[in-house]
């Protein structure tokens, strides 16, 4: 039995309108072993969350297009997979935390409906009192009373939200749990609250994620594994310790550690990485990092990096091919 329950291989993501093309996703490829928690991080706009609508097959209908590669879960291409199938898999086999608990609740439905949806559409054969019963397990799960399942999401506060919108993703115990950034708009001390709690819950019902983030603290305390980021690409992947521990690493991660501010050491400013994300209707030729790295060679401005490897740990960056080359 293959170890993997998702293998992505040279997935390109597109929007298309009348105008413009955006390219979102290019070419990426990772896998995600059972029961392991692989972290993605970048900037905004580097793809992140498109990469995860892919999986689920949620992508706008009229714009968004998969144009290559594969998505395969548990042995099933989900690219060549019919929306009937993917209904059957959304909730059930996958299920996604998105990213703003405000706009993901229904507010004319109460937290216990909504909640419920899910079990009823993939459990015809449960009764009321069962399905019932199960919102109530959920609920205690996440730490919300179950005497609350008939109130409305205005009634709960956003860590609240973000709790309903976790037992909403966890109440059919999918296989693979995606959370896009999943503690966006709250507090500190909620955020922490949240991440122990998404931790706790994946320990004890064995499920495998996929953490999206910005966050690195959050990526350390959480991910076996870590992809970085940039312009649609993955361009640096490794354990967790390859990422946090490691010699080597791209300009564009070493940038991402570098804007962290340091508790035991006293500056005035942040360092952050200078320039922008490029415009991913016009990517710039060769490394999509090359305008804003600091360490960029001429041939990083006509030729696409090819991938250094040392065990576990990728990185695609000519600075470490050309190192390969001369030894």
């Amino acid at each position: 039995m293959n170890d993997n329950i998702l293998e992505i291989n040279n997935l390109g993501v597109i929007y298309k309108t009348d105008l413009e093309t955006v390219y979102a996703v290019n070419n990426i490829s990772f896998a995600l072993e059972r029961g392991k928690t692989m972290g993605i991080v970048g900037e905004t706009g580097a793809g992140k969350t498109t990469t995860a609508l892919s999986i689920l097959r949620l992508l706008p209908e009229r714009t968004g297009h998969i144009t290559n590669g594969s998505i395969v879960f548990d042995g099933m291409d989900l690219i060549e997979a019919t929306e009937v199938e993917m209904q059957k898999i959304r909730g059930e086999k996958i299920a996604m935390i998105f990213q703003d608990p405000m706009t993901s609740l229904n507010p004319v439905h109460t937290i216990g409906e909504q909640i419920a949806e899910s079990l009823i559409l993939h459990n015809k054969d449960k009764s009321k009192d069962e399905i019932d019963a199960r919102v109530d397990e959920v609920l205690t799960m996440v730490g919300i009373t179950p005497s609350r399942k008939k109130e409305y999401p205005h009634q709960f506060s956003g860590g609240m939200k973000q709790r309903v919108v976790i037992a909403m993703a966890l109440v059919c115990e999918p296989d693979l749990l995606i959370a896009d950034e999943p503690t966006t708009a709250l507090d500190v001390t909620i955020q922490a609250q949240v991440i122990l709690m998404i931790r706790e819950l994946r320990d004890r019902l064995g499920t495998s994620m996929i953490m999206i983030t910005h966050d690195l603290g959050i990526v350390a305390q959480t991910c076996d594994n870590v992809g970085v980021m940039y312009a649609g690409e993955i361009i640096e992947y490794g354990t967790a310790s390859d990422i946090f521990t490691g010699e080597k690493h791209h300009p564009y991660t070493k940038g991402l550690f570098n804007s962290i501010p340091k508790l035991d050491v006293q500056e005035d400013r942040l360092n952050p990485i200078p320039g922008l994300m490029p415009d991913p209707t016009n990517l710039p030729k060769g490394c999509k990092f090359s305008p804003r790295c600091p360490q960029c060679m001429d041939i990083c401005k006509v030729e696409q990096p090819g991938e250094y490897r040392e065990g576990t740990h990728i990185i695609a960056c000519h600075l470490f091919t050309k190192i390969l080359e001369t030894v």
